[in-house]
Formats: structure tokens, sequence, C-alpha cells
């Protein structure tokens, strides 16, 4: 039996997880036996789960630890994670390059999976993404627009850029040199090859990413809605199960997709 350890156990998505474990039964191999909170108000868990606000007093009796929590946390639960020999999934986006640098360092020592969104939809979108910006080029739009709930934090949303990557990188472009953030005022006609991305921000909504891809005469639309917050837990539920039995290392979605069979 996995033991799984919960970061942000009284958030909304350390929530979901919680629910989502409490659904599995026992041949998935899965079981809660950590909470760390961040913040007052304890969720509901059974008594043989680690509750605190004390990081290794958590991860001293967990396997994996699955993270949604925001990027101030990232780099002191990476060190924690090594010292207490424990797997991670971190789901947590807005992470910049000191925080990617803490998951990498982490993964010499322990099996490290990472993804900027943890549904198993979005990340079978992102290949097809690929595929089809490949095949139709520069020479369709590309305009990129993401919708999420008024809570969130950062902007882009971390799949919105995956997004943008794909379409850069099947188009042998780099993102950060071809994006452009919204439009405002006399732009001028549109430039061959930019990408446009745009971000809503309202009400409760979880999750929706659409791609555009418009020529001359036709549109290609490639998209996905969550419709709650189920998705995330249940692809990072799935991610923790694998990512328990590999050894050291950076791993993803085409990591664990590809090895299915």
């Amino acid at each position: 039996m996995i033991r799984i350890g919960v970061t942000g156990a009284n958030g909304r998505m350390g929530q979901a997880v919680i629910a989502a474990l409490k659904d599995l039964d026992e041949s998935h191999g899965l079981r809660l036996a950590g909470a760390h909170l961040r913040s007052d108000g304890a969720p509901a868990v059974a008594d043989d789960v680690t509750v605190s606000r004390d990081l290794p007093t958590m991860l001293a009796g967990v396997d994996v630890v699955i993270d949604f929590t925001l990027p101030s946390l990232t780099s002191e639960l990476a060190a924690g994670c090594r010292d207490a020999g424990v797997a991670l999934v971190c789901g947590t986006t807005g992470l910049g390059e000191a925080q990617m640098a803490a998951l990498r360092e982490l993964s010499k020592t322990q099996p490290v999976f990472y993804a900027r969104n943890m549904s198993v939809g979005v990340n079978l979108l992102l290949d097809l993404v690929a595929r089809a910006s490949k095949a139709l080029g520069v020479d369709y739009d590309a305009e990129i627009v993401e919708a999420h709930h008024r809570h969130k934090q950062d902007a882009p949303s971390g799949t919105a850029l995956a997004i943008g990557e794909a379409v850069a990188s099947a188009r042998g472009q780099v993102l950060k040199e071809v994006i452009d953030h919204g439009r405002e005022g006399r732009t001028g006609e549109r430039e061959p090859g930019r990408i446009g991305m745009h971000a809503l921000r309202a009400g409760e909504i979880v999750g929706e990413h659409d791609l555009r891809l418009v020529g001359g005469g036709e549109e290609l639309r490639l998209g996905h809605s969550a419709f709650s917050r189920r998705a995330f837990a249940d692809g990072a539920l799935r991610a923790a199960a694998w990512v328990s039995g590999q050894s050291p290392g950076f791993y993803g979605y085409p990591d664990m997709l590809g090895n299915a069979d």
C-alpha cells in the first residue's frame, strides 16, 4: 500500500485529492497517510492520518507527497522530500527558475513527477496541439484563450503556456520570442508567426483552454474544459501510483502515458 501525503490539505485542491482518495478501494493500492496544513481548519480524515502544520512531521510517514500549493512552498518541500526520502508529485503552477531548480535537484535522489496541469485530458490535448501545429505551420495564426476562477494567482495559466510551448516547438519557434499577451490600442496588422495569449478571470471557472489555428479559409479548434477539480485530483493520484515505482528522475505525463502499456 502506497502511503500518500497531501500538502495544503485544507485548500481547494488538497480537499479534492483527499476526497478522491476516499473514493478509491484497496485495489488501487493508495491510502491517505499524511496531511500538511497551511492555515487553520483541519480536513476530515481517519484517525491514523498524520495531520500537522510541521512539514517534516507529515513527510516522516508517507511514500509520495502530492502538492498543489504555492511556489513559495516548493523549495522547502523539495528539501523536505530529499531528507525524508519521499517521492513528489507537483502540480503547483507559476513556478520560477529557483523552484524548478529545486525540483531538478530533488530528482537526483528521488522520483519527481511534475505537470503544469494534472488532468489526463489536457496532457493528451498537448500531444494533439503539437501534431496539428507541426502539420499546419506558421501560415496558420495561433491564438490561445484560457479562463479560470477569480482566485487564481498566476496569468497566463501554466497550461496555457504549455499549449503555447507545444505550438511554438512544433513550428520551430521559441515561445517567449513570439508570444503576444493580449492586445490594446492601435496594434497594426497581425505579424505572421506570432502566438496570441489571453487570460480570463471570473467567478468559479475551474479551467478552460482553447487553441484556435486559423488559416486563410478554415479554422481548427482544440480545447479542454474541466468541470471540477476532481479531474486534476484523479490525475495526481494516477501519477503518484506510477511514480512510486520509478527510479530517481524527473518525470511528466509523456513518461507515464508512454509507459501505460
